[in-house]
């Protein structure tokens, strides 16, 4: 594994611009934030605070470019070949996107390289497959009529994007929002801007034209709401927390109705039964937890674990918990890198608190990892609870880090009502040999996903979203291209 001369890299690293209409422009403000690195607690740059003037601009960009239908009327097969080269660049530059992922946002090299980068890049080359397959269908109506259908795109498209997967979030957006014909303004975590403002480069350098995507970069209630209020603007897509949401709603509520697809959090169970390859069972719960410092909105964090197969199981786990290498996220030799930052590491401190204060019991870790220089950052020691009630504040609730709550079922009945005992309804597995079992629990489960006998399993092809207080909507897939596209009935009288 090729890691990217770091020192270099930060050479090059230089304070952001907002990205509007094909290039860098300032804030109105002048004011800027600062982007950390929270492995180690030093500034990589700076971005622009933007307000509801710089907003203004994107959408406006977004707009004429829209309306002047530069992208949405370019032929298919051209268009096709732009979105697929956009892949092709993410591809190219793997190594150094991985990296500046690591650097932004905490996570391992080795998790950016795997992870992130390759399905980035693969959303692309999915979507330019669909450009030429977006089309209506003729309907027979009574009367003496030819009715047909248009699929159209939505308009201007706000995206608003979470810190745990940077890139991958903001390209589960752009590339099916492209195919669809939009034009977008996309506002990052203003915590990782640095790979979605590299996105946006990259679809200039295709070929997608000036003004079709823009990048602000700020905070949630200031660049946030005024994207949400924008009367120009005619869907959001958002990824990020369930508060975010109902604000998003209210904004759309007071402003212009707009569309909107929702990505929330979950608080995911993962059904262990007796007669699962348990061995298996015990790494996929592991990663499941673990992957990405647990910042995952599809984090298996409750395990649901036969009484038959309960003390030994989470035992095993813990074991293997202790031994994780969590510290400097470029060694190649690192499990689990840094929490994002302080306000994350202090909630996940928090809740482990409140879980001893309700009675379950630390079988590993359970607070902040200081060792040598892992002080100077936000890491967490990857714990398990044991004996967790389903009511308890850490089986209800989104942590969103490395903290496991191991709860006891006796039958797939009580574990189905267990599963379902959450506002969150976003992913779930299911281990067992029993596929009368596993299709059941399938079915009572109320989740946008069940893995049966796998964990975290995603394509490009396969749509993922969520029930319930985990969303509507979905990414990925066909299903994606609902949320960008709107339908249009043509009736013409033949007498």
């Amino acid at each position: 594994m090729r890691i990217p001369d770091i020192i270099s890299l930060k050479q090059k690293v230089r304070p952001l611009q907002l990205f509007i209409d094909g290039r860098g422009q300032e804030s109105t403000s002048g004011i800027t934030i600062p982007v950390m690195n929270p492995a180690t607690g030093e500034q990589l740059l700076t971005v622009p605070d933007a307000g509801a003037e710089d907003v203004d601009r994107a959408v406006r960009a977004a707009r004429k470019s829209f309306e002047s239908r530069a992208w949405r009327s370019m032929d298919g097969s051209r268009r096709e070949k732009i979105i697929w080269r956009i892949g092709e660049l993410i591809d190219n530059n793997k190594e150094e996107l991985a990296a500046l992922e690591s650097l932004n946002n905490g996570k391992t090299y080795r998790e950016a390289l795997q992870g992130d980068i390759p399905p980035t890049a693969d959303i692309f080359s999915y979507y330019a497959g669909w450009v030429r397959k977006i089309y209506g269908e003729t309907i027979p109506v009574d009367g003496n009529f030819l009715n047909y259908t248009l699929r159209e795109p939505v308009g201007v498209v706000g995206m608003i994007t979470a810190w745990n997967y940077p890139m991958l979030l903001a390209a589960w957006k752009v590339a099916p929002a492209l195919a669809a014909g939009c034009s977008m303004v996309i506002k990052p975590s203003e915590l990782t801007p640095i790979t979605t403002y590299k996105l946006a480069e990259y679809c200039l350098e295709a070929g997608v034209p000036e003004g079709v995507v823009n990048v602000v970069t700020g905070y949630g209630p200031t660049a946030g709401d005024a994207m949400a209020r924008h009367m120009d603007i005619d869907k959001i897509a958002f990824t990020g927390s369930t508060r975010t949401a109902r604000a998003l709603l209210k904004a759309s509520g007071e402003s212009n109705l707009k569309h909107l697809s929702l990505e929330l959090g979950g608080k995911s169970p993962n059904i262990i039964f007796p007669d699962a390859d348990l061995e298996r069972a015990l790494d996929a719960a592991f990663w499941g937890i673990y992957a990405n410092k647990g910042e995952v909105c599809s984090a298996g964090s409750r395990l649901l674990v036969h009484e038959k197969i309960y003390d030994e199981f989470v035992a095993q786990l813990a074991e293997k918990a202790r031994t994780m290498k969590v510290g400097d996220p470029l060694d190649p030799a690192t499990e689990m890198g840094s929490q994002i930052n302080q306000v994350q590491l202090d909630r996940i401190l928090s809740y482990i608190q409140s879980a001893v204060e309700e009675g379950a019991e630390v079988v590993c870790g359970g607070g902040r990892d200081t060792e040598g220089a892992k002080a100077r950052g936000f890491f967490a020691k990857p714990t398990v609870f044991a004996h967790v009630r389903p009511e308890m504040k850490i089986a209800q609730e989104e942590i969103f880090g490395p903290v496991l709550a191991a709860i006891k079922f006796r039958d797939s009945d009580e574990a189905a009502e267990i599963a379902n005992s959450t506002i969150y309804g976003l992913v779930s597995a299911v281990w067992t040999r029993d596929i009368t079992v596993a299709h059941r629990l399938a079915q009572q489960i109320k989740a946008g996903s069940v893995w049966i006998n796998a964990y975290n399993c995603f394509d490009s092809a396969s749509p993922f979203g969520g029930y319930k207080q985990s969303g509507f909507g979905r990414e990925m897939g066909p299903h994606a291209l609902e949320s960008y596209t709107q339908v249009k009935s043509v009736w013409v009288a033949l007498d």
